[in-house]
């Protein structure tokens, strides 16, 4: 099992339940590989260092803490510049041979692991496929340590570094090359998806029938209301990411239930959203969340039992709004059995204006005010 140490530069200005919030999402990402998280540190600097992001003083502590722990991972939440995770990993190597230590400690940012993450629970092709092409687009610039790594290879010394300065130049332009030659091939690939996923939609569109895109925030409770709504088995855990690929999913709404007169619905779900998602990796699953234009209205399920729901709503309507999801969103608050009476009562006085419904479908609360809140609106 890795050992996994935690570290988080943040401005000042943020508050102390944000800082917290932060770590505890990080911790949630770790765990879903089982990782055993030891330590976790945080700075506070307006402005993070340059050539290694974390200051000098507070990397050489948190190098020398990882040793004396036995810490295999060094996890940063920030996202770091190629250069930055170069040079982190540079002196965590140095500092590992020096402490003889059979496996040299390395360091990974807070998007690496999502995308970690993601290969993990990746099921269909095109899932593979977007999860490549998003590792390209984030890892892609960090050929310059790769570049870096091939010249002390081959010359162990700096004049020798210096003298065939060239050579190393032209192995980073040929990992340019290669990197950028393999993602035209997989953007080729997934345009091959995107024709299928047009013919679905015209497909549907022919039918009538109504479609509906579920969105939230990360382990709010996506998978098991699929699972409630639909009678279907969806993989549903207390994990971050638990699933990935997105689906397209019947559910039957009686409009006349004296008359036994029903209407198919088409339930669509997709990726989780989670906070300060760089826009190069929205991109790369661009394909797949373009399906959230073509639905008639969408089902924002949030966790009510989180102390941080505005900031959570935010982030997801920000993406929505990025990717020209416009259509009318109803708040559907989950886990309310987790809150007492006068927190319900809270939020439902703060949302009123808004199209709201409180379930939880764990209790099996509200599902049937769920369903004719969604027949109401085809």
């Amino acid at each position: 099992m890795l050992k996994v140490f935690l570290a988080d530069i943040a401005p000042k200005n943020l508050s102390k339940e944000i800082l917290q919030d932060r770590m505890n999402e990080l911790e949630n990402l770790v765990d879903t590989f089982w990782w055993l998280v030891i330590v976790t540190k945080l700075q506070r600097k307006e402005q993070p260092d340059f050539k290694t992001y974390v200051w000098k003083w507070k990397l050489e502590e948190i190098i020398q803490e990882m040793i004396s722990v036995w810490a295999n991972l060094l996890i940063v939440w920030n996202v770091l510049k190629p250069s930055q995770i170069f040079e982190i990993n540079e002196q965590l190597r140095i500092a590992s041979e020096q402490a003889w230590l059979k496996e040299p400690i390395t360091a990974r940012d807070r998007i690496d692991l999502i995308l970690k993450i993601f290969e993990k629970h990746a099921q269909s092709t095109e899932a593979r496929l977007q999860i490549e092409l998003a590792a390209i687009k984030h890892m892609g610039p960090r050929i310059y340590g790769m570049g870096m790594e091939l010249s002390r290879q081959w010359w162990s010394s700096w004049s020798w570094w210096w003298a065939t300065r060239w050579i190393w130049e032209t192995n980073t332009e040929r990992m340019k090359r290669h990197l950028k030659e393999k993602q035209n091939k997989i953007k080729d690939k997934l345009k091959e998806f995107e024709k299928m996923r047009e013919l679905h939609r015209q497909s549907r569109i022919k039918k009538w029938l109504p479609i509906i895109w579920i969105v939230g925030y990360t382990n709010a409770g996506k998978s098991s209301l699929l699972n409630a709504l639909t009678k279907k088995w969806v993989l549903a855990e207390n994990k971050l990411f638990a699933t990935l690929w997105t689906n397209v999913w019947k559910l039957f709404l009686f409009t006349d239930p004296e008359k036994w007169i029903w209407k198919e619905v088409l339930l669509n779900d997709t990726i989780w959203f989670i906070r300060d998602l760089p826009p190069k990796l929205i991109d790369a699953f661009s394909s797949t969340l373009e399906d959230s234009i073509e639905s008639d209205f969408l089902l924002h399920i949030i966790d009510a039992s989180d102390p941080f729901i505005q900031e959570r709503i935010n982030v997801v309507d920000e993406i929505l709004d990025d990717i020209g999801a416009k259509q009318h969103r109803v708040l559907v608050f989950n886990k309310i059995d987790l809150i007492d009476e006068s927190r319900l009562k809270e939020l439902k006085e703060t949302y009123k204006h808004e199209d709201s419904i409180f379930i939880s479908i764990v209790e099996e609360i509200g599902l049937e005010e769920l369903k004719d809140k969604i027949t109401s609106l085809i």
